[in-house]
């Protein structure tokens, strides 16, 4: 039988004293910025929560190679490439500092070969298509992602596929990293904790044992549920005649989740907060993961919740907060019912971003009314806050306490005493708010890239903007839904990739202003149908503004000629927003970007419910 051994590594550790190699038999590197953000997200909770407790990741299967250390990874790669690369991240992050000599080690370092020669390759070494001479430029360029798409594209490296994830991975790390932590001092405190907290377990044996071993893994799964242990509790408080029926409640709750691909643990943490005040020695109001079990074991909890001398009920209450939670999931709203606001909001907030939840599992019982005219605040509220790139961490202490206040409104009887509470939440909580971060989101937007966020919230962006248009042109009052504007495509008015004469043009006739920074501005993008963007490719704008003029959208329709129609009209009042553009060059794209903005400002806003 082959040896099998296992170790448990920090993060520091498992790539000091190991070389990995992904096979070409693998799966490439499949994750998504929201996988990537969700890990990146997760490893915060427990910084927030102390700097001394491990953050345990799963575990990694490897077999042996012939070369001591060197080991092919059979499962796991996809956690160890986006730790590689956060590793890269951190090193550009850290220049100048001590910490970049030691990443450094982790990322490239030499060994003895069998034959005594001394030889240097990267800690990860991909060996699907191109990932290993992609991975390789990566670490030389040592830049931020518009540096490491340059340097990759003059290399004439075509990222595809897999390639183009490990390039958007890199970028997400970088974007989260660089808003989270901003400095070298809160970095560098970042990369301790992840260097020495963060752990997996490493299983090593031979490559037919352990393609065994991933095997058996991927059928029967291994490990407890996390959520066994408050199973297991909640066990003590019934009769043993009760136990089956208990158990098949349960399944409500787990079954779920699981088929959802949802944490047990992560809609447990939003549970406690949605449905409880909680109380800590933090004074902080919340509750990390690791602390869940724990607060169901003070007495003053078990009192709170209820589930000592009522477990039913208590289950019964979490199987209503997972059927809200992965309907809210779906873009479903509290009728359990397809909904515009929430599909918005979901469309803004991606997968990655889910605290929101705490929020929307205690306004959950309001009537379907004020619960839309919530959603649409909400989205108001977080669209300052994700386009500011603010720390999560910043809203997690203010969502639990918020919580309780929606709770008590949606308990209010009286109708209309509780419009009146929920347009005194809104102002108070989300408008104040707002108007605090008014100036930091204007140059946030004036600064605005396609570099600047995930290109999916760029999209939104566009796509809130264009309907708002539409919205005005048409003069339509209710917004419907944003799922066939998110289909189009982001068009660069100023073409991504421009013919050699054109970017030569560009220089002559706009000196000092760079193509490649105007080229991605917010205001060189609009949205477009596929079919005409085709057809327009990249030409000069002259070439192609008459393709603009036959799309169904009036702001990229817009770009070549005003509509006039009537007086005061619908029309007429949102083209007094608007601007014609009879040539594209720095001014114009400036100029746009700026009633771009000023467009964003109407519809981003707080509004009192009526009645």
């Amino acid at each position: 039988m082959a040896r099998i051994e296992n170790h448990k590594y920090s993060i520091d550790e498992a790539f000091r004293e190991c070389f990995y190699i992904v096979p070409d038999y693998q799966r490439e590197y499949v994750w998504t910025e929201v996988e990537v953000e969700q890990l990146l997200q997760d490893i915060d909770e427990q910084i927030d929560g102390g700097s001394n407790r491990e953050y345990f990741i799963g575990t990694v299967l490897v077999s042996p190679t012939a070369h001591r250390g060197h080991y092919e990874v059979i499962d796991g790669q996809q956690r160890l490439t986006t730790f590689f690369l956060l590793l890269c991240v951190l090193k550009h992050r850290l220049k100048g500092e001590e910490a970049c000599e030691t990443v450094s080690g982790l990322i490239r370092t030499s060994y003895t070969a069998a034959s005594g020669k001394t030889q240097s390759r990267l800690k990860l070494d991909p060996q699907y298509e191109g990932a290993g001479e992609l991975m390789s430029r990566i670490v030389a360029l040592d830049a931020d992602p518009t540096g490491v798409r340059a340097g990759i594209q003059a290399a004439g490296i075509s990222p595809f596929g897999s390639l183009e994830k490990l390039i958007d991975a890199y970028d997400t790390i970088h974007g989260y990293l660089e808003k989270n932590y901003p400095d070298a001092a809160t970095l560098t405190t970042y990369w301790g904790y992840l260097a020495n907290n963060v752990v997996f377990i490493q299983i090593s044996t031979e490559l037919s044992s352990a393609l065994k071993i991933f095997e058996t893994i991927n059928e029967r799964g291994v490990g407890l549920n996390p959520m066994d242990l408050l199973k297991n509790l909640l066990f003590t408080h019934v009769d043993s005649n009760e136990f089956a029926q208990l158990k098949n409640e349960w399944k409500k709750i787990t079954k779920p989740l699981e088929t959802a691909k949802e944490k047990p643990l992560r809609f447990l943490r939003y549970f406690l907060m949605a449905n409880y005040v909680i109380k800590n020695e933090r004074s902080d109001a919340v509750v990390h993961e690791d602390e869940i079990y724990t607060w169901f074991t003070k007495k003053e909890n078990a009192t709170l919740s209820g589930y000592t001398k009522t477990p039913f009920d208590f289950v019964r209450r979490v199987i209503r907060n997972v059927d809200q939670y992965l309907a809210f999931a779906k873009g479903m709203g509290n009728d359990g019912n397809p909904n515009v606001p929430m599909d918005n909001l979901r469309l803004l907030t991606g997968g990655a971003f889910s605290l929101h939840y705490v929020l929307l599992l205690a306004a959950a019982s309001l009537p379907k009314a004020l619960f839309d005219h919530f959603v649409v605040q909400l989205e108001a509220f977080l669209f300052f806050f994700i386009f500011t790139k603010t720390p999560t961490k910043e809203l997690e202490r203010n969502f639990s306490v918020w919580a309780d206040e929606l709770r008590a409104i949606a308990e209010v009887a009286d109708a209309g005493q509780q419009r009146a509470m929920l347009n005194t939440f809104v102002e108070n909580r989300f408008a104040s708010n707002m108007t605090a971060k008014t100036q930091e989101l204007s140059d946030a937007l004036r600064r605005y890239s396609m570099l600047s966020m995930q290109k999916y919230r760029t999209r939104y962006l566009l796509a809130r903007i264009t309907q708002t248009v539409d919205m005005a042109f048409g003069g339509i009052k209710v917004a419907g839904s944003l799922r066939p504007l998110m289909s189009l495509e982001i068009e660069h008015i100023l073409p991504d990739r421009p013919k050699a004469d054109l970017s030569a043009a560009w220089a002559i006739e706009n000196p000092g202003f760079g193509y490649e920074d105007f080229k991605n501005r917010l205001g060189n993008l609009t949205l477009f149908e596929k079919p005409i963007n085709i057809v327009a490719g990249n030409s000069y704008y002259a070439q192609k503004v008459g393709e603009y003029g036959k799309s169904a959208h009036y702001l990229t329709r817009s770009l070549t000629g005003l509509v006039t129609v009537g007086n005061d009209t619908s029309i007429t009042r949102i083209n007094a927003k608007l601007q014609a553009f009879p040539q594209w060059n720095a001014a114009s794209i400036e100029a746009r970007h700026a009633m771009l903005i000023e467009l964003a400002k109407d519809i981003w806003k707080t509004t009192p419910i009526d009645g």
